[in-house]
């Protein structure tokens, strides 16, 4: 349960970051803010591979770029579900899901499945050192 919080609110500081660096994503308040995260989780759950397999050819013919497009119409959705939370159109969806995607990324990187705060330790083997 832990897990899913810490999920939550590094979905919610990259949208909050997307906020910050693109005029075209608005986010009223705190609690539209922690509802967008929790929505789009929910949206990438369920809809989004949906949408994957329906533009599948379209996504092998742009050599997987157009994942980027549907990123940013699972942000659209959410945002379309959400009082609070205004995108000016699909450029700015799809920015803004890079964007969240990039900073989830580097959040997720430091926390583990658990939602525990996880760090590179050095452990000595045989006298080489490997880095866990």
């Amino acid at each position: 349960m832990r897990g899913f919080f810490i999920r939550l609110l590094i979905t919610a500081l990259g949208l909050w970051v997307a906020d910050q660096l693109l005029a075209g994503i608005t986010i009223t308040g705190t609690g539209a803010l922690i509802v967008s995260a929790l929505l789009l989780g929910i949206v990438n759950a369920v809809i989004r591979p949906i949408i994957l397999i329906l533009t599948l050819p379209l996504t092998i013919v742009t050599l997987g770029l157009f994942v980027l497009i549907v990123n940013g119409i699972s942000l659209g959705i959410a945002a379309w579900l959400v009082p609070g939370f205004h995108i000016a159109g699909l450029w700015s969806a799809t920015l803004g899901a890079v964007i969240v995607g990039l900073t989830s990324w580097v959040a997720s990187a430091f926390v583990g499945g658990s939602g525990r705060i996880e760090r590179m330790r050095r452990v000595e083997v045989t006298g080489r050192r490997i880095d866990e």
